[in-house]
Formats: structure tokens, C-alpha cells, sequence
């Protein structure tokens, strides 16, 4: 059945393809000032025929990808789920994006992404997840291992519907930016010279819920992360399991830098991601996404988990309550006088005795730890929901490369290569088959055929998909982090309405000039000797490098 409706809109696409060039001609020409383009290069299609959109406006990174355009069902797919990631859900009971809480992250994905891209750094002061745009997540992790702490949940929830109380009162967290001077002055050989920051994030114990009943947290240490671009990552799925393994054994090979040892060694995996929590039968994959290399394939991925644990809002595939892994906050939620006197009339709205008998016993202590505690909760969003939430989020096109016959821009590219840039950040990959791969079994048989497939496309996303070490300031948890891919990325202020271009994974980076010379401000840095090289530029051929990395 697929493979039928694949040809079909394959052949759809290779007739339109005249028209396309046309428009993409014109597109090229308004960003470039350079003339009339006659051919375009294959690194202007960063997604590939299949997988390219040509919108360079502030919706540049909301475009669907052409595979889902010249397909009508699955078109509709990917506008319902679209209006998924969009809208607020609520703590209703019933109705449309209902389910909210009882502990959650944010009510909305688009809080954390806005205008679908990377999140927006944020100003010194109070930590407002409110507010849309600040897609930084809480980090908070064990300093003598960096484990994350088990009486959190991974990605810490400060917000709660009553009358149960957030794990962590989000109006003590406080953000602060450092400035920051690296080995060579913030300054180039030439005398131009930029500046550096860092943000550090503080959470008092006492905004820590469980603290203040009388739980002993012991040491714990907060980093930031923000929130990477969405769109694209059903291409990069399409990456077949074995050129992403050839990667780590020529990377191994080579000997330039150490690979992370808790994931890949002498020639073979050390570690991959599986699923038997949510269905899933323990199929080793791969690890690809996060910056923490955490997540396996997308239908798996960050995505996928965070529509459930973002929201706290239920899925057939995921009938419990996001919470922490120690069952902390449900054994002191239980306990919590304030709690116990509402928890009857909460829970009356919840279902009813004979639904649950286990919730409406004579010990409202018992019942409220069940209810927090149970792996048969209603289910609030549709198996329809989840499907075109995930049509839309492997549907995301990427927007085609600007300025391509720019002299200044294919200089930056030669430089970039030249640098030694593309050795972490490679330029372009060829997708494989595009198997669809669920390690939770929800998208197998029939709902696989549901998604868009994108196999065997040249894309550009210039990253190797491994991680490697900068040794910055106040660095990321563990010190490892996956090259992030850099397609789209010079269109974050347009999309987004930042401030700042807010690269690197903190977003302390707020030009792309910044983000170049953090990757050099340790000598231990995977890209210590590339920043060097950089530096012994030109001014002018600096700036063509920035660019290039503006216009990919």
C-alpha cells in the first residue's frame, strides 16, 4: 500500500520540478543581489528534493516538506498535528487538548520552540516558563556523577494544577549571565574583538518541593539547555544505522578525538537505546538525538516523549503520570495535608469509584499515591492525536540554503572546509532506505504507513551526528554534546523574533562569530586547533565564514 502512494507522489514531485526551479531561481536572486542563477547547487536543497521547503520569511521553519504536499490525507495529518504543537492544553477533564498536569513542564510545545525553531535565550532575572520562547529546560544532576538526581524527573516540573504543588516553585529560580574572557583577550591578531557570556542558573533548596517536607536531596548541581529546532528531523531519521555507525568507526579510526566511551569503543557500540517501558520489545538502536545522544529513533525520540511528559497529559502508549523516577513526589504529595483535604473533590472530576476503587478508598493517603502512582490512567490524547502530531513533526521541511552564488558565501564555505570545520559539523549525508523504526511499537504495520518517508536524499545538515567536547565555562552536563546541526540556523531571528542569533547549546553564544570562538576557549576543546586557524584570518575572510554559516 505504501510503496504504491510513494510512487505516486514521487512522480508527483519530479513533474512539478520545473515549476520549483523556477521559483527557487527567483528565491535565490532576492537573497543573493547576485544576478540571474541559472543552476542551482545540490547543497541548496539542504533536505534533499524530497525533503526541501523554499520560504525564507519568518515562517521559514513551519514548511512542510514536498513528500507530505503532493499527498492530501497526509497533508491533513500534518495541519491537525500542527495545531497539536501550537495550542495550549488545559486541565479540563474532557474536550479538545484536555488532560493537563497534574505536574507539568510547560502547556504548550511551542512555548519552547518558537516559530518551530531553537529556543530563545532569556534575560537575568526569574525563570518564566511562561513566557513563549524560553525553551530552556533544567538540568539538575548529581555533581559526583552527573547522574541526573532521582527525585526529579528528568525535565524538572514546575508548574502543577491544584491541588497538587509544583516539584519546584518556579519564582526562586534565578538566571544570570558572566562575562566571560577567553586565552586570547577577545581579541583577533587584527584588533577587532568580541565578547563572551555564560548564564548559570540557581535553584535554592527551598524552592525544591521535597526539601521542604523533610527529604534529604543531598548535592546537586543545575545546568541549562535549551531547546534545538524541530524541523528537519524526520531527514535526519532517514539516516540508515549503518552510515551512522561507518561514522563512529572512521572517527575511531582517524584518532583525532576521543569518542565518548560509554557509547561507542573499539569498533562497536557500547551503549544504544531500547524500549520496554512503553510497549517496546528491547530493540537495541542507535543513538542519535539530544545533545546527550539520550534518544534512539524519532518515532521514539524527544519529540514523541515530550507531547506526553512536557504536557503530563496521557496517551494509550503511556497511561501513567510523568513523574520522578524515586516516587518521591507522590509519597510526600500523599502526605501533604493541603492535598489530602481537596484530593476527594479533585479526583471526583478525575473518574469514579467503580472506574477505580483504588482512589476512593477511607485513606485519602493511600489514594492520592495510587492515582499518582498508576499505570492505568484515563487516556486524554487520542491515538489520532499522537498520529498526526508525529506526521507533522517528521513532516517539517528544511528551508533550502540562501545567497548560493554569493562570492563572499561560497569563499566562507571553501574556508569552512579548509578550517577543519566539517570534520564534526560534515556537511551533507545520503539517507538509506527510511525503514520506519518505532523502538515503542506504536508506529508498526499499517500506522508506520502513515508518516512521510524520505530514502535515499543527498541532505545538508553539517553535523557528524556524534558527540565530541568543547570545555567550556559552566559546560553542558558531562562535557559531551552531539554536533548540532546547522541547517536553518541563520534564519533563527527571523523565525524566532530573538533578540540574539542564540547559538550553542545554552544559547550563550549570541552571534555566530561568538559561537565560533567559544568552540577555542580550552586548549582540551575537539576545535581548539580549528578556532586557532580561524583566528589567523583575514577580517574579511572571518566574516565571509559567518556568512556562509548564516546562509546554510
Amino acid at each position: 500500500m505504501y510503496l504504491k502512494k510513494y510512487s505516486f507522489y514521487v512522480a508527483a514531485l519530479l513533474s512539478a520540478s520545473f515549476f520549483l526551479t523556477a521559483c527557487e531561481d527567483d528565491k535565490v536572486d532576492d537573497n543573493s543581489g547576485g544576478g540571474t542563477t541559472t543552476e542551482l547547487p545540490d547543497w541548496y536543497y539542504t533536505g534533499g528534493e524530497l525533503g526541501t521547503a523554499f520560504v525564507t520569511t519568518q515562517t521559514a521553519f513551519e514548511q512542510s516538506t514536498p513528500v507530505v504536499d503532493a499527498d492530501a490525507m497526509m497533508t491533513a495529518s500534518f495541519n491537525r498535528g500542527e495545531q497539536f504543537f501550537e495550542k495550549p492544553f488545559n486541565s479540563n477533564v474532557s474536550g479538545t487538548r484536555h488532560g493537563l498536569g497534574p505536574v507539568y513542564v510547560r502547556n504548550s510545545c511551542i512555548h519552547c520552540h518558537p516559530g518551530y525553531g531553537h529556543g530563545k535565550s532569556q534575560a537575568a532575572g526569574s525563570f518564566n516558563t511562561t513566557q513563549i520562547g524560553n525553551g530552556y529546560l533544567l538540568v539538575v544532576y548529581n555533581p559526583a556523577t552527573d547522574g541526573y538526581v532521582p527525585w526529579l524527573a528528568g525535565m524538572p516540573q514546575s508548574k502543577a494544577i491544584e491541588p497538587f504543588k509544583a516539584p519546584l516553585d518556579e519564582s526562586q529560580i534565578m538566571l544570570s549571565w558572566h562575562d566571560y574572557t577567553d586565552g586570547f583577550g577577545n581579541k583577533f591578531p587584527d584588533g577587532e574583538t568580541y565578547q563572551l557570556r555564560y548564564p548559570e542558573v540557581e535553584i535554592p533548596k527551598s524552592a525544591i518541593y521535597i526539601a521542604n517536607k523533610g527529604y534529604d536531596i543531598g548535592d546537586y548541581a543545575v545546568r541549562l539547555e535549551s531547546t534545538i529546532g524541530i524541523y528537519g528531523t524526520g531527514l535526519l531519521d532517514a539516516i540508515s544505522d549503518e552510515d551512522l555507525k561507518a561514522e563512529y568507526i572512521q572517527k575511531e579510526k582517524d584518532g583525532y578525538m576521543t569518542l565518548n566511551p560509554s557509547i561507542f569503543a573499539n569498533g562497536d557500540w557500547v551503549k544504544q537505546y531500547s524500549n520496554t517501558a512503553q510497549g517496546g520489545d528491547g530493540t537495541l538502536y542507535p543513538l542519535r538525538y539530544t545533545y546527550a545522544l539520550s534518544r534512539g529513533p524519532l518515532q521514539d525520540a524527544a519529540g514523541a516523549n515530550a507531547f506526553w511528559n512536557i504536557t503530563n497529559a496521557t496517551r494509550s502508549d503511556r497511561t501513567f503520570h510523568y513523574l520522578d523516577g524515586a516516587g518521591t513526589y507522590a509519597t510526600y504529595s500523599s502526605k501533604d495535608p493541603d492535598v489530602q483535604a481537596a484530593f476527594p473533590a479533585y479526583i471526583a472530576t478525575i473518574s469514579t469509584p467503580e472506574e477505580h476503587p483504588e482512589w476512593f478508598t477511607d485513606n485519602v493517603e493511600s489514594n492520592i499515591y495510587n492515582y499518582l502512582t498508576s499505570k492505568n490512567l484515563p487516556v486524554e490524547v487520542s491515538d489520532q492525536n499522537y498520529i498526526d502530531l508525529m506526521v507533522w513533526h517528521r513532516g517539517l521541511a528544511v528551508p533550502a540554503a540562501r545567497n548560493v552564488d554569493d562570492e563572499e558565501v561560497l569563499r566562507g564555505k571553501e574556508l569552512f572546509s579548509e578550517l577543519g570545520c566539517t570534520y564534526c559539523h560534515k556537511p551533507s549525508w545520503t539517507t538509506g532506505d527510511d525503514e520506519i523504526r518505532d523502538p515503542a511499537r506504536f508506529f508498526v504495520g499499517d500506522k508506520a504507513d502513515l508518516l512521510p518517508r524520505y530514502p535515499h536524499q543527498k541532505i545538508w545538515p553539517y553535523t557528524d551526528m556524534i558527540q565530541h567536547r568543547l570545555h567550556m565555562v559552566n559546560d553542558i552536563r558531562t562535557g559531551w554534546c552531539r554536533t548540532t546541526p546547522l541547517w536553518g540556523r541563520g534564519l533563527h531571528q527571523r523565525c524566532t523574533g530573538a533578540e540574539y542569533i542564540d547559538r550553542l547549546h545554552d544559547c550563550r553564544a549570541r552571534t555566530t562569530l561568538e559561537a565560533i570562538m567559544w568552540h577555542g576557549t580550552s586548549e582540551e576543546s575537539d576545535a581548539y586547533r580549528t578556532v586557532v586557524k580561524f583566528r589567523e584570518l583575514s577580517k574579511a575572510d572571518r566574516d565571509a565564514v559567518v556568512k556562509f554559516l548564516d546562509s546554510i
